[in-house]
Protein backbone atom coordinates (compact mmCIF):
# COMPACT_ATOMS: atom_id res chain seq x y z
CA UNK A 1 0.00 0.00 0.00
CA UNK A 2 1.40 3.41 -1.01
CA UNK A 3 2.31 6.00 1.93
CA UNK A 4 -0.85 8.43 1.60
CA UNK A 5 1.33 11.29 3.75
CA UNK A 6 -0.75 14.30 4.79
CA UNK A 7 1.64 17.68 3.65
CA UNK A 8 -0.51 19.78 6.36
CA UNK A 9 -1.16 18.73 9.48
CA UNK A 10 -3.03 20.42 12.73
CA UNK A 11 -1.83 19.15 16.13
CA UNK A 12 -5.07 18.82 18.87
CA UNK A 13 -3.51 19.16 22.59
CA UNK A 14 -6.15 17.32 24.65
CA UNK A 15 -5.12 19.41 27.82
CA UNK A 16 -5.93 17.17 30.66
CA UNK A 17 -8.76 14.51 30.57
CA UNK A 18 -11.30 12.91 32.47
CA UNK A 19 -8.81 10.14 33.91
CA UNK A 20 -7.48 9.82 37.48
CA UNK A 21 -4.15 10.91 36.40
CA UNK A 22 -4.03 14.38 38.70
CA UNK A 23 -1.78 12.77 41.30
CA UNK A 24 0.26 10.80 38.84
CA UNK A 25 1.78 13.91 37.65
CA UNK A 26 2.36 17.54 38.98
CA UNK A 27 1.68 19.04 35.53
CA UNK A 28 -2.10 17.53 35.02
CA UNK A 29 -4.02 20.86 35.53
CA UNK A 30 -6.63 21.10 37.65
CA UNK A 31 -8.01 24.56 38.30
CA UNK A 32 -10.02 26.43 35.48
CA UNK A 33 -6.85 28.98 35.49
CA UNK A 34 -4.28 25.92 35.44
CA UNK A 35 -6.07 24.65 32.35
CA UNK A 36 -6.44 27.47 30.80
CA UNK A 37 -2.39 28.21 30.45
CA UNK A 38 -1.72 24.97 29.79
CA UNK A 39 -3.77 25.07 27.12
CA UNK A 40 -2.27 28.42 26.11
CA UNK A 41 0.87 27.56 26.51
CA UNK A 42 0.36 24.15 24.70
CA UNK A 43 -1.03 26.96 21.03
CA UNK A 44 1.99 28.60 22.00
CA UNK A 45 3.98 25.23 21.01
CA UNK A 46 2.03 24.76 18.14
CA UNK A 47 -1.05 23.16 18.57
CA UNK A 48 -3.53 24.31 16.81
CA UNK A 49 -7.25 22.94 19.02
CA UNK A 50 -7.09 22.25 22.44
CA UNK A 51 -9.86 19.58 23.69
CA UNK A 52 -10.24 20.62 27.27
CA UNK A 53 -12.36 18.39 29.98
CA UNK A 54 -12.74 20.40 33.68
CA UNK A 55 -11.70 19.33 37.10
CA UNK A 56 -13.12 20.09 40.37
CA UNK A 57 -9.93 22.54 41.95
CA UNK A 58 -10.08 21.18 45.02
CA UNK A 59 -9.52 17.51 44.53
CA UNK A 60 -8.84 17.35 40.66
CA UNK A 61 -11.45 14.96 39.83
CA UNK A 62 -13.35 14.98 36.37
CA UNK A 63 -16.26 17.29 36.92
CA UNK A 64 -18.92 18.73 34.11
CA UNK A 65 -19.74 22.29 35.77
CA UNK A 66 -20.54 24.60 33.17
CA UNK A 67 -19.40 27.36 35.28
CA UNK A 68 -15.83 25.77 35.20
CA UNK A 69 -15.98 25.31 31.49
CA UNK A 70 -16.76 29.15 31.23
CA UNK A 71 -14.37 29.85 32.80
CA UNK A 72 -11.46 27.72 30.88
CA UNK A 73 -12.77 29.39 28.05
CA UNK A 74 -13.13 33.03 28.88
CA UNK A 75 -9.63 32.81 29.72
CA UNK A 76 -8.29 31.11 26.49
CA UNK A 77 -10.40 33.65 24.71
CA UNK A 78 -9.25 36.63 26.67
CA UNK A 79 -5.41 35.13 25.86
CA UNK A 80 -3.56 36.64 23.08
CA UNK A 81 -3.03 33.38 21.73
CA UNK A 82 -5.33 32.45 19.01
CA UNK A 83 -6.57 28.97 19.50
CA UNK A 84 -9.37 26.75 18.78
CA UNK A 85 -11.60 25.62 21.33
CA UNK A 86 -12.64 22.16 21.31
CA UNK A 87 -15.14 20.70 24.50
CA UNK A 88 -15.41 17.62 25.74
CA UNK A 89 -18.92 16.18 25.83
CA UNK A 90 -17.97 13.03 26.91
CA UNK A 91 -19.12 13.58 30.24
CA UNK A 92 -22.50 11.55 31.92
CA UNK A 93 -22.65 8.37 30.42
CA UNK A 94 -20.51 6.83 33.07
CA UNK A 95 -22.04 3.53 34.27
CA UNK A 96 -20.48 1.08 37.03
CA UNK A 97 -22.01 -2.02 37.19
CA UNK A 98 -22.59 -3.74 41.12
CA UNK A 99 -20.34 -6.73 40.33
CA UNK A 100 -21.12 -9.81 38.42
CA UNK A 101 -22.92 -11.87 40.87
CA UNK A 102 -25.29 -8.27 41.59
CA UNK A 103 -24.86 -6.00 38.78
CA UNK A 104 -27.76 -3.28 40.61
CA UNK A 105 -27.74 -1.27 41.74
CA UNK A 106 -25.17 0.51 39.80
CA UNK A 107 -22.44 1.24 41.56
CA UNK A 108 -20.46 4.76 42.49
CA UNK A 109 -18.91 6.08 39.97
CA UNK A 110 -22.35 6.09 37.68
CA UNK A 111 -23.14 9.50 36.46
CA UNK A 112 -25.79 9.10 34.08
CA UNK A 113 -27.14 12.27 32.96
CA UNK A 114 -30.00 13.46 29.75
CA UNK A 115 -29.00 14.52 26.83
CA UNK A 116 -29.53 18.54 27.55
CA UNK A 117 -27.51 18.24 30.71
CA UNK A 118 -24.78 16.66 29.53
CA UNK A 119 -24.45 19.35 26.39
CA UNK A 120 -24.90 22.37 28.70
CA UNK A 121 -21.52 23.78 29.21
CA UNK A 122 -21.58 23.56 25.36
CA UNK A 123 -24.71 25.88 24.57
CA UNK A 124 -23.40 27.77 27.29
CA UNK A 125 -19.48 28.63 25.80
CA UNK A 126 -20.29 27.78 22.36
CA UNK A 127 -16.84 26.28 21.42
CA UNK A 128 -15.75 26.00 17.92
CA UNK A 129 -16.01 22.09 18.47
CA UNK A 130 -17.26 19.92 21.06
CA UNK A 131 -16.79 16.02 20.77
CA UNK A 132 -19.30 12.95 20.49
CA UNK A 133 -18.14 9.61 21.69
CA UNK A 134 -19.83 7.69 18.99
CA UNK A 135 -20.59 4.63 20.60
CA UNK A 136 -21.01 2.57 23.78
CA UNK A 137 -17.77 0.65 24.67
CA UNK A 138 -16.20 -1.50 27.82
CA UNK A 139 -13.21 0.04 29.36
CA UNK A 140 -10.70 -0.93 31.14
CA UNK A 141 -12.44 -1.39 34.61
CA UNK A 142 -13.78 -4.20 35.06
CA UNK A 143 -17.55 -2.96 35.51
CA UNK A 144 -17.42 0.24 33.90
CA UNK A 145 -19.10 0.99 30.31
CA UNK A 146 -19.09 4.25 28.43
CA UNK A 147 -22.86 4.58 27.88
CA UNK A 148 -23.85 6.24 24.72
CA UNK A 149 -26.63 5.26 23.33
CA UNK A 150 -28.09 5.72 19.27
CA UNK A 151 -30.73 7.59 20.81
CA UNK A 152 -28.64 9.42 23.40
CA UNK A 153 -26.52 10.33 20.25
CA UNK A 154 -28.93 11.27 17.58
CA UNK A 155 -30.41 13.85 20.03
CA UNK A 156 -27.14 15.04 21.08
CA UNK A 157 -25.50 15.83 17.86
CA UNK A 158 -28.90 17.21 16.76
CA UNK A 159 -28.14 19.79 19.58
CA UNK A 160 -24.53 20.30 18.05
CA UNK A 161 -25.93 20.89 14.67
CA UNK A 162 -28.07 23.30 15.99
CA UNK A 163 -26.13 25.14 18.08
CA UNK A 164 -23.68 25.45 15.32
CA UNK A 165 -21.18 23.94 17.14
CA UNK A 166 -19.03 21.39 14.77
CA UNK A 167 -18.93 17.76 16.39
CA UNK A 168 -15.78 16.02 16.57
CA UNK A 169 -16.42 12.41 16.19
CA UNK A 170 -14.71 10.26 18.94
CA UNK A 171 -14.14 6.57 16.95
CA UNK A 172 -13.25 4.31 19.18
CA UNK A 173 -13.89 1.01 17.29
CA UNK A 174 -14.93 0.77 13.58
CA UNK A 175 -18.43 0.03 14.46
CA UNK A 176 -18.71 3.97 16.00
CA UNK A 177 -17.39 4.79 12.29
CA UNK A 178 -20.83 2.88 11.24
CA UNK A 179 -23.01 4.65 13.18
CA UNK A 180 -21.14 8.07 12.58
CA UNK A 181 -21.99 7.49 9.02
CA UNK A 182 -25.39 6.88 9.15
CA UNK A 183 -25.92 10.02 11.93
CA UNK A 184 -24.54 12.19 8.58
CA UNK A 185 -26.85 10.04 6.37
CA UNK A 186 -30.04 10.80 8.30
CA UNK A 187 -28.77 14.49 8.73
CA UNK A 188 -28.31 14.57 11.84
CA UNK A 189 -24.64 15.16 11.42
CA UNK A 190 -22.97 17.74 8.50
CA UNK A 191 -20.84 16.10 6.35
CA UNK A 192 -18.38 15.91 5.72
CA UNK A 193 -17.35 15.03 9.20
CA UNK A 194 -14.61 15.44 11.74
CA UNK A 195 -13.29 12.23 13.09
CA UNK A 196 -10.61 11.56 15.99
CA UNK A 197 -9.54 7.76 15.79
CA UNK A 198 -8.76 6.78 19.43
CA UNK A 199 -6.87 3.76 19.36
CA UNK A 200 -5.31 1.75 22.04
CA UNK A 201 -7.93 2.40 24.98
CA UNK A 202 -8.82 -0.84 26.49
CA UNK A 203 -11.20 -2.58 25.16
CA UNK A 204 -11.79 -0.38 21.83
CA UNK A 205 -9.69 -0.75 18.79
CA UNK A 206 -5.58 -2.35 19.63
CA UNK A 207 -3.22 0.49 18.37
CA UNK A 208 -1.51 -1.72 15.76
CA UNK A 209 -0.95 -0.19 12.16
CA UNK A 210 -3.11 -2.96 11.02
CA UNK A 211 -6.14 -1.83 13.16
CA UNK A 212 -5.56 1.80 12.41
CA UNK A 213 -5.29 1.34 8.63
CA UNK A 214 -8.91 -0.75 9.02
CA UNK A 215 -10.37 2.41 10.71
CA UNK A 216 -8.68 4.92 8.37
CA UNK A 217 -10.12 3.08 5.79
CA UNK A 218 -13.48 3.11 7.31
CA UNK A 219 -13.40 6.99 7.08
CA UNK A 220 -14.76 8.62 4.19
CA UNK A 221 -12.74 10.20 2.19
CA UNK A 222 -13.95 13.45 2.05
CA UNK A 223 -14.03 13.37 6.01
CA UNK A 224 -11.21 15.18 7.76
CA UNK A 225 -10.22 13.01 10.42
CA UNK A 226 -6.58 12.93 13.40
CA UNK A 227 -5.53 9.77 15.32
CA UNK A 228 -3.82 9.25 18.67
CA UNK A 229 -2.44 6.35 20.77
CA UNK A 230 -2.13 6.54 24.62
CA UNK A 231 1.41 6.61 26.40
CA UNK A 232 4.60 5.26 25.28
CA UNK A 233 3.17 4.91 21.61
CA UNK A 234 1.52 8.65 21.86
CA UNK A 235 4.86 9.93 19.66
CA UNK A 236 4.93 6.83 16.99
CA UNK A 237 1.20 7.68 16.48
CA UNK A 238 1.76 11.45 15.52
CA UNK A 239 4.50 10.28 13.19
CA UNK A 240 1.98 7.44 11.70
CA UNK A 241 -1.39 9.42 11.78
CA UNK A 242 0.48 11.60 8.94
CA UNK A 243 1.99 8.85 6.83
CA UNK A 244 -1.53 7.45 6.97
CA UNK A 245 -3.30 10.68 5.94
CA UNK A 246 -4.35 12.41 8.98
CA UNK A 247 -4.00 14.86 11.62
CA UNK A 248 -2.60 14.23 15.05
CA UNK A 249 -3.39 14.39 19.00
CA UNK A 250 -1.20 14.57 21.74
CA UNK A 251 -1.47 15.69 25.39
CA UNK A 252 -1.79 14.87 29.51
CA UNK A 253 -5.20 13.15 28.73
CA UNK A 254 -3.55 10.48 26.54
CA UNK A 255 0.37 10.34 28.05
CA UNK A 256 1.62 11.90 30.97
CA UNK A 257 5.58 11.44 29.64
CA UNK A 258 8.21 13.03 27.34
CA UNK A 259 10.59 9.79 27.80
CA UNK A 260 10.70 6.92 30.52
CA UNK A 261 10.61 8.31 33.68
CA UNK A 262 10.28 12.32 33.00
CA UNK A 263 7.06 13.80 33.11
CA UNK A 264 5.66 16.09 30.47
CA UNK A 265 3.85 19.30 29.98
CA UNK A 266 1.26 19.64 27.40
CA UNK A 267 3.79 22.31 25.75
CA UNK A 268 6.43 19.85 25.17
CA UNK A 269 4.54 17.06 24.15
CA UNK A 270 3.09 19.41 21.13
CA UNK A 271 7.19 20.51 20.67
CA UNK A 272 7.89 16.99 20.27
CA UNK A 273 5.02 16.64 17.53
CA UNK A 274 6.19 19.33 15.78
CA UNK A 275 10.11 18.39 15.70
CA UNK A 276 8.00 14.82 14.41
CA UNK A 277 5.81 16.55 11.80
CA UNK A 278 8.12 19.33 10.47
CA UNK A 279 11.01 16.38 10.09
CA UNK A 280 8.56 14.38 8.04
CA UNK A 281 8.72 17.64 5.60
CA UNK A 282 4.86 18.06 6.64
CA UNK A 283 3.88 21.79 7.53
CA UNK A 284 2.03 22.50 10.68
CA UNK A 285 -1.26 24.40 10.40
CA UNK A 286 -1.97 27.40 12.17
CA UNK A 287 -5.76 27.81 13.99
CA UNK A 288 -6.60 30.35 11.76
CA UNK A 289 -5.50 27.70 9.04
CA UNK A 290 -8.06 24.99 10.74
CA UNK A 291 -10.67 27.73 10.94
CA UNK A 292 -10.41 28.20 6.93
CA UNK A 293 -10.48 24.31 6.34
CA UNK A 294 -13.16 23.30 8.59
CA UNK A 295 -15.62 25.64 8.11
CA UNK A 296 -15.17 27.38 12.01
CA UNK A 297 -16.46 30.11 13.15
CA UNK A 298 -15.21 32.23 16.24
CA UNK A 299 -17.76 32.67 18.70
CA UNK A 300 -18.31 34.87 22.48
CA UNK A 301 -20.80 32.97 24.55
CA UNK A 302 -24.17 34.54 24.55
Amino acid sequence: MPLNINKEVFITCAVTGSGQTQDRSPHVPRSPKEIAESAIAAAQAGAAIVHCHVRNPETGAPARDPALYREVTERIRDAKTDVVLNLTAGMGGDMVFGGTEAPLPLGLGTDMAGAAERMAHVADSLPEICTLDCGTMNFAEADYVMTNTPGMLRAMGRMMTELGVRPEIEAFDTGHLWFAKQLVEEGVLEGPALVQLCMGVPWGAPDDLNTLMAMVNNVPRDWTWSAFSLGRHQMPYVAAAVLAGGNVRVGLEDNLFLEKGVLATNAQLVERAVTIIENLGVRVLTPEEVRQRLGLVKRAPR
